[in-house]
């Protein structure tokens, strides 16, 4: 299903809350721990996130993917997770409680989550403390709604626990106790409450222009003797008020992280999306991405790699960093048609709708081939994309240094979409690339430099009147 994502409609509401930052998680080896010293309510408790997924089941991809864990041992668990089973039945989202090997409490959607490119808001809230429990004493709300079909639906009894809230191991983005099996994409406003069952009005509203669910401030509830309030506004390791995993409910309840650091805190939030790359964009070949979407690795043949956000008018700045391409990779720009048709094309870079810079220095346009027209690519690349003046151009960057500017052809029709791409082939040497569009980084950088608007964080400053691929400029100049 498609998420309602926190589009241009809302993005410049007067008084609007804003969210400034979340955190990625890589899916391989990035998760955040916390052992509380006492034990809270088990009986009535709230959990609350958005997130952004970098990864899909999609029938053969990684195992059930873990968002929030509570262990207790002895065969007595809490989980959040997207099912990734290998199947069909893959990116359900499924709540469950077992203690001493007997589940309680289980729901799994029928829907499934396969929207990358999207902020989804989850709240669960579970009450057992009351006789004879029911299907409102556990909720599932999504992006403000309450879930109501599900494919597996068991109830607890009165005083049934669940171990979010408790002094036993609490994990975010990855299973504990075995199996290793981790949370890839990104998360923001993470906030459990100990004591009180709470519907997701307490935490979001609906825009009263777009209709679109959107976050509001959470700082004034009461988060109870374990809750806890994640805003990812810190950039330390250490667990403590400065680090990544920092609590700001005023309980001081600090995750430790492990595989996660300064460049994994991001500025793609659910009040502001950024571009990435679409993971739902895929021929018979496909890179491996990573890094929440935004590193690349080539297979052994041509793959290409799209980005989420086409863009019709405006200005835009994107750059490509950490580049280990030794030969057979392009980037560019490419039109709405080509998203769809490059699939297993074993030269996709001979298409109308392209136009690209090759590693060696080659340009490509509509599948033209220049020899020798530009330098080779160096250590950072960029894009500037001028939609808006009458004869619209690709401006190709290399080190900060402008190398050419081409006109868009008559394939780039006024009002279709443009899009980011990257194509690339491994079968001879090693082929990657980091992609900056502004809200996430996989790997430090020199400087920061942001937009006219601030928005974005870049190897270099944007050339003047050019923007960051987000919402926030979108809706105002695209």
């Amino acid at each position: 299903m498609t998420a309602q994502t926190i589009l241009p409609a809302n993005t410049l509401s007067s008084g609007s809350y804003e969210v400034s930052n979340s955190l990625k998680f890589d899916g391989a080896s990035s998760y955040m721990t916390l052992t509380p010293g006492s034990a809270g309510s088990q009986k009535i408790v709230t959990f609350s996130t958005w997130i952004k997924r970098s990864q899909l089941g999609e029938g053969s991809g990684p195992a059930d993917v873990f968002m929030m864990y509570g262990y207790a041992g002895s065969s007595s668990d809490t989980r959040l997770y997207f099912t990734g089973d290998g199947d069909a039945n893959d990116d359900r989202l499924y709540f469950q409680s077992t203690t001493s090997n007997t589940t309680h409490t289980a729901l799994a959607t029928n829907r499934k989550f396969r929207d990358p490119n999207a902020w989804y808001h989850i709240v669960i809230n579970y009450n057992s403390s009351v006789s004879s429990p029911d299907t409102n004493h556990v909720e599932m709300f999504i992006n403000g709604v309450k879930e109501t079909s599900f494919a597996t639906e068991t109830y607890p009894s009165q005083n049934d626990v669940v171990y979010w809230t408790d002094d036993s191991l609490h994990t975010i983005g990855r299973r504990s106790d075995g199996g290793n099996l981790w949370y890839g994409g990104y998360m923001a406003e993470t906030v459990m409450i100990d004591g009180q069952a709470l519907d997701a009005d307490s935490f979001g509203e609906f825009d009263e222009d777009s209709g679109i669910w959107k976050p509001i401030d959470v700082s004034g509830l009461t988060f109870g003797t374990n809750g806890f309030y994640l805003e990812y506004k810190g950039s330390g390791t250490s667990a403590n008020s400065s680090g990544l995993g920092a609590d700001t409910s005023g309980n001081d309840h600090h995750f430790a992280v492990s595989g996660l650091g300064a460049v994994d805190q991001s500025t793609d939030t659910c009040t502001n999306n950024f571009a990435t790359f679409n993971l739902l964009v895929k021929g018979a070949v496909r890179p491996t991405f990573k890094e929440g979407n935004i590193q690349v690795d080539a297979g052994n043949n041509w793959g290409h790699a799209v980005g989420s956000i086409g863009l019709a008018a405006g200005k835009w700045y994107w750059e490509m960093d950490n580049i280990t391409a030794q030969s057979n990779a392009f980037y560019g720009i490419c039109n709405e048609f080509n998203v769809a048709h490059l699939d297993n094309d074993s030269t996709p870079y001979d298409q109308a709708g392209l136009i690209l810079y090759f590693q060696d220095g080659r340009r490509t346009i509509d599948g033209t081939n220049s020899e020798g027209e530009y330098a080779a690519w160096g250590t950072t690349m960029a894009c500037a994309l001028d939609l808006d003046s009458g004869t619209r151009t690709v401006k190709f960057y290399r080190d900060n240094s402008a190398i050419a500017t081409v006109n868009l052809t008559a394939n780039f029709a006024a009002n279709d979409f443009v899009f980011p791409i990257w194509l690339g082939s491994a079968s001879s040497n090693a082929n990657g690339v980091d992609f900056n569009f502004g809200g996430t980084i996989a790997t430090a950088l020199a400087s920061a430099e942001s937009d006219a608007n601030g928005y974005g964080n870049f190897e270099f400053a944007p050339p003047s009147g050019y923007y960051a691929i987000c919402t926030k400029n979108i809706a105002e100049f695209g």
